[in-house]
C-alpha cells in the first residue's frame, strides 16, 4: 500500500526532493550516520603553472615534442613536467621558470596567484574554475623554440577539491557545489567557496594557491575541517 500511495504521489516530488532522498539513501548505505570513516583529506599549495595543448606545445618546445615527466602530483595521471617557460604580462613585466604540468590539455592556461598576477601588471586577475578560460586575459609565452601570445587564458585558479562519488556521497554534495574549508591555528581562516570537482578517478584533494596558505598560515596548522 505504502509503495502504491508513493507511485500516485511521485508526480507531486520536485527535483530537489528527490535529489536530497538519493544523497541520504547513499549516505546511509555507506554507514556516514552509523559511524562510518570519514574520507581522508589531504590539502595541497598549488604554486603558479601553466597548462599546455599541443599547438602551443609545437611552437614552444618544437614540433613533435612531448612534456617530460618530472615528478607525480597527487591525481593519477598528473604530473609536474621538466620543462618551463617565461610569462610576459602587462608593461613587459616577467616571471621565468614558470613550471608546466602534464598531461597536455586542449587549451593552454596559466594558474596565478594575486601576487603572481600583480608582479606581471595584471590588475583584473579572475577567479576561476580551472578550464573556465572565455574572456580572461592573455599573455605573451617564450618557450626555447619559440614565443606563444594567448589571446586568453590567465586565472588565479578558484580554491578546489577533488572527489570521487563515493567521497561526494559521504559529504553529501554534487558537482558544481560549494564547501567551506576551516583551517585553525594562530592566523586560521574559514574558506566559504571551496568548489567541488568529482571525477571517478579522483582522491580527495583540497587545492588552494599560495595566497591562500600564506594568508591562514597553512604551514603551522594541524586542524583542517572540510564541510558542506
Amino acid at each position: 500500500m505504502a509503495s502504491s500511495a508513493f507511485a500516485n504521489s511521485s508526480s507531486a516530488i520536485d527535483r530537489s526532493m528527490v535529489e536530497q532522498i538519493v544523497r541520504q539513501v547513499a549516505l546511509e548505505y555507506l554507514g556516514r550516520g552509523k559511524g562510518g570513516a570519514a574520507p581522508l583529506l589531504t590539502v595541497q599549495t598549488s604554486s603558479r603553472h601553466m597548462h599546455v595543448c599541443r599547438e602551443d606545445m609545437d611552437v614552444l618546445f618544437g614540433p613533435g615534442s612531448e612534456l617530460t615527466f618530472d615528478r607525480p602530483l597527487f591525481q593519477e595521471g598528473n604530473f609536474a613536467a621538466k620543462e618551463t617557460v617565461t610569462i610576459v604580462g602587462p608593461r613587459s613585466r616577467l616571471i621565468s621558470n614558470l613550471r608546466i604540468l602534464g598531461p597536455m590539455r586542449k587549451q593552454s592556461q596559466v594558474e596565478l596567484a594575486f601576487t603572481d598576477a600583480i608582479t606581471l601588471g595584471f590588475n583584473d586577475i579572475p577567479v576561476r574554475i580551472s578550464g573556465d578560460i572565455a574572456g580572461t586575459p592573455g599573455a605573451v609565452i617564450i618557450g626555447p623554440k619559440g614565443v606563444v601570445e594567448l589571446k586568453e587564458g590567465v586565472i588565479r585558479a578558484a580554491i578546489h577539491v577533488h572527489m570521487n562519488p563515493t567521497e561526494a556521497a559521504h559529504f553529501g554534495v554534487a558537482k558544481g557545489d560549494k564547501m567551506k574549508l576551516r583551517i585553525g591555528g594562530p592566523a586560521g581562516l574559514t574558506f566559504n567557496n571551496v568548489h567541488v570537482r568529482i571525477d571517478p578517478t579522483s582522491k580527495l584533494n583540497v587545492h588552494m594557491d599560495t595566497d591562500e596558505a600564506n594568508a591562514c598560515g597553512f604551514h603551522l596548522t594541524k586542524e583542517i575541517e572540510l564541510f558542506k
